[in-house]
């Protein structure tokens, strides 16, 4: 087995797209930072992307909630990825949902030219609501790992990222500090019921 693919399932002289989504805390960027070194390792050439606006723990390193990190370049948008693409084997790219949906096109592309594509971003917005371009990204993907944290509230398995803080913006950066995660029975969109009890 290569990563979480059966060799005997694994693509000859394509490209492909891996996808891992889930909600915050829940292991995404340490399992993308592991395949990433699986690849390293195996001496091919890996180029790694970040967005521009996720500057939590390091300007120039994808870095999980844990400290495991790797070295990146950060993009403004997903047209920088091709332009910083170079001669490369495998290219992964985190936090997926700070980028627009002309990444899955830049996706398709890479894997369309024969690159490994391992992209990693949470699947739902603070609402529980499909976070684009995710849902998009799923639909053409060749492999897909959802990943599950923990519970904040009682410790059952949880795909939902609850927010802690009132702030109603889409898109807003944070850790810990703004949000947790939470099991489908203790997930709420009712920031104020939320805000009242921290």
């Amino acid at each position: 087995m290569v990563d979480s693919i059966p060799v005997k399932s694994l693509p000859r002289d394509t490209g492909w797209i891996e996808v891992i989504c889930g909600s915050m805390f829940s292991g995404k960027t340490e399992e993308l930072i592991r395949r990433l070194r699986r690849a390293q390792i195996a001496r091919q050439r890996v180029a790694i992307f970040k967005p521009e606006i996720d500057n939590r723990y390091s300007e120039d390193r994808i870095v999980s909630h844990s400290g495991v990190s790797l070295p990146s370049i950060r993009v403004r948008d997903a047209g920088q990825i091709l332009d910083n693409i170079g001669d490369v084997d495998v290219v992964g790219i985190d936090e997926v949902q700070f980028f627009g949906l002309d990444l899955v096109d830049v996706c398709e592309q890479l894997a369309n030219e024969g690159h490994r594509v391992i992209i990693a971003g949470l699947d739902q917005d603070y609402l529980g609501k499909p976070f684009e371009p995710m849902p998009q990204l799923l639909a053409v993907a060749e492999y897909i790992t959802k990943t599950l944290a923990i519970c904040m509230v009682c410790g059952n398995p949880a795909n939902r990222t609850q927010r802690v803080t009132r702030n109603d913006a889409r898109v807003l950066v944070g850790a810990a500090d703004s949000y947790e995660a939470r099991c489908r029975n203790c997930f709420t969109t009712n920031l104020e019921e939320v805000t009242k009890a921290g």
